[in-house]
């Protein structure tokens, strides 16, 4: 349901981001003090928040307007005082707004203080709640948010917009260790339980960079730290700790060093890895400090660890410089899918930027034959108007964005791009962006270089921003892919029906490979107008190992190969794979194919392990499988 009247107290004039009830053009938040308790019996945060509120508007600003999504408001207070609040009704997607009267109105430029009591509530969509059977070691419960994209209103009243940014305290109260989005400043105030021996500790967090309220983070569980850098730490579960350490310990710092040479020193003072239990929906979540990170990329090989590599790269794009609004998703995700292969290409070599490029371009093609190439959603600047920003998730922003900025630094000459990257990121740092002010920038960087500054002047920005489809391809290194396609014409030959003896595979033929390139073997497969034969697949698997790889990334591709050559043998071992991973990136290709294959299969595979997923994944597989029937 699209918003049709704004609420009593509703600023007149729309805010430029859409998907937010709250009035941030009269008010702007400056800090947030999050004082909550870990409640895993109930499974519920509780407790309270405090907002310091600035008015911005010429005349008496006379109310506040926050976003909430499924909240139990018990109370609130301005300036120590009791007021006149309610909370209005229901808009689809955008929740319930907390409206608060403020007797005799602020000046502009005044601040106020605005204490909320309250408490999250079994349909907080930003909160898993993990009962100890679904935890790797089944001993203790655990509780982790993701509230990006507009999820952060189901646990606090807030101004749930990327145009707001604001300092957090972090003050959680749980029985079991505690990670938040800022940097520890340690733990205290030792409760003693009802039964006299288990209680709880304050666990506090601050953090001085304004960030918007997508990157509230807090997690809760059994948790065990160990260092993987001088400024770096991973912490995960105590099992897994030794495993995620070695994974990681290797590259962690290069990757900030290579990150740090492409745009300037690196703000957040510290950069640590949270392994999430395997419901996690994301590859990873850039929540400052603190990245939340699959256990996907512990794949025993070190071979998966760029995904950090591209939260690393966030802490640039996306949480200093932040998208104004989700319409604007590529300046956050195309920057930083740029920065990661540029981190890449430092690392491992310039070849690798191009090859993981090449990778992106078959995610991008998923996306785009997904939606249909004439989808608005494959636009580059989308339209989210009334629309649930998690319903436009894909690979689009990610890719699309990629590839125009990678159009941009050859336009330009590379030595010249590399002189804007640190002013972009400069001149909107703590501040958000949105596309037109990105154009603007840029032209305004390059106006003294007649080259370059027509080049950009002549350039048809609005079919960047507003063409849906695919962008121009642009010619990548293929020097890392020739041996994948190689040996993926010598797979087709048995598909196309020649004497499969001209070609007997061996495990030898990838023993040199990085997991990337079977990536990219595997993805070429996917491409075929035909699959490949059943009995085909099942003998890549045993060749190459994929049937049984401890790597998602290549287990995943097998599958959906298996599932599209309708081969059997990969059906039962996909539904237990969807059982013990939650990351939308595999979960809802693996769930589509499945149900092509064998509905009821797949449908009894999500109920059985609707629980383990986030509720984000497990509404969007819901909408996958069942269209709007079960919303």
């Amino acid at each position: 349901m699209v918003l049709k009247r704004a609420p009593a107290g509703l600023s007149v004039n729309p805010p430029r981001d859409p998907n937010t009830l709250s009035n941030y053009n009269d008010w702007r938040t400056q800090h947030v003090t999050a004082n909550l308790e870990v409640d895993f019996e109930r499974r519920r945060l509780w407790g309270g928040v405090v907002l310091r509120l600035r008015s911005l508007t010429e005349g008496e600003s006379e109310s506040v307007v926050l976003d909430g999504s499924f909240l139990k408001i018990e109370d609130v207070k301005v300036d120590g005082k009791g007021c006149n609040w309610s909370v209005a009704g229901r808009t689809e997607p955008y929740g319930s707004p907390l409206i608060v009267k403020l007797d005799g109105g602020v000046e502009k430029g005044k601040e106020i203080e605005m204490e909320i009591t309250l408490s999250t509530t079994d349909q907080c969509t930003a909160l898993q709640w993990m009962a100890p059977a679904q935890t790797p070691n089944k001993k203790h419960p655990y509780m982790f948010s993701q509230c990006q994209a507009i999820h952060a209103r189901s646990v606090f009243p807030c101004q749930d917009t990327p145009d707001v940014k604001a300092t957090v305290d972090f003050n959680i109260r749980s029985p079991l260790p505690v990670v938040a989005s800022g940097l520890p400043t340690g733990s205290k105030d030792f409760q003693p339980g009802k039964d006299g021996k288990s209680g709880t500790l304050l666990y506090t967090f601050k953090q001085e960079i304004p960030i918007p309220s997508y990157l509230f983070a807090v997690a809760s569980g059994d948790l065990a730290t160990a260092s993987i850098g001088p400024r770096s730490t991973v912490v995960t579960g105590p099992e897994e700790l030794e495993g995620c350490k070695w994974e990681l310990e290797d590259d962690m710092e290069k990757f900030l060093e290579a990150a740090e040479g492409i745009v300037y020193p690196y703000a957040w003072t510290t950069y640590n890895v949270l392994v999430l239990p395997n419901s996690f929906p994301y590859g990873g979540m850039e929540n400052p400090t603190f990245t939340f990170a699959t256990p996907t990329i512990i794949s025993k090989d070190r071979q998966n660890i760029d995904v950090i590599a591209h939260e690393l790269a966030h802490s640039w794009s996306g949480n200093l410089v932040s998208n104004a609004s989700w319409e604007h998703f590529w300046l956050n995700e195309g920057w930083t899918t740029y920065i990661e292969r540029r981190i890449q290409g430092v690392i491992h070599g310039e070849p690798h930027r191009d090859f993981s490029a090449i990778i992106g371009w078959k995610a991008l093609k998923d996306s785009i034959d997904r939606y249909g190439e004439d989808h608005d959603f494959t636009k580059l600047v989308v339209d989210l108007k009334g629309k649930d920003p998690d319903d436009a998730f894909s690979s689009i922003p990610y890719e699309k964005g990629f590839v125009f900025l990678y159009y941009l630094e050859k336009l330009v000459g590379i030595e010249k791009w590399d002189k804007f990257i640190p002013h972009y990121f400069n001149e909107f740092k703590f501040k958000s962006v949105d596309s037109y002010e990105f154009k603007s920038t840029l032209l305004n960087f390059f106006a003294s270089d007649p080259a370059a500054s027509k080049k950009l002047t002549d350039l048809d920005w609005d079919k960047w921003f507003y063409a849906p489809g695919y962008p121009p391809k642009p010619d990548f290194d293929q020097s890392m892919v020739k041996a994948c396609y190689a040996l993926a014409d010598e797979w087709k030959t048995r598909t196309d029906g020649h004497d499969s003896s001209s070609f007997k595979p061996k495990s030898s033929d990838i023993a040199d490979w990085s997991a990337n390139q079977s990536v990219v073997f595997l993805e070429t497969i996917q491409s075929w107008a035909s699959p490949p034969k059943a009995e085909d697949v099942e003998l890549m698997g045993e060749t190459y190992g994929y049937a049984n790889s401890a790597n998602v990334e290549l287990v995943s591709r097998y599958f959906s190969i298996g599932l599209g050559a309708r081969c059997k043998a990969v059906y039962k071992p996909t539904a237990e794979l969807l059982g013990t991973v939650g990351r939308m990136k595999f979960v809802r290709p693996l769930y589509r194919m499945l149900e092509m294959c064998d509905r009821a299969l797949a449908v009894s595979t999500f109920e059985r392990n609707r629980e383990f997923y986030h509720p984000i994944c497990r509404a969007m597989v819901e909408k996958d499988l069942f269209g709007e029937e079960k919303k």
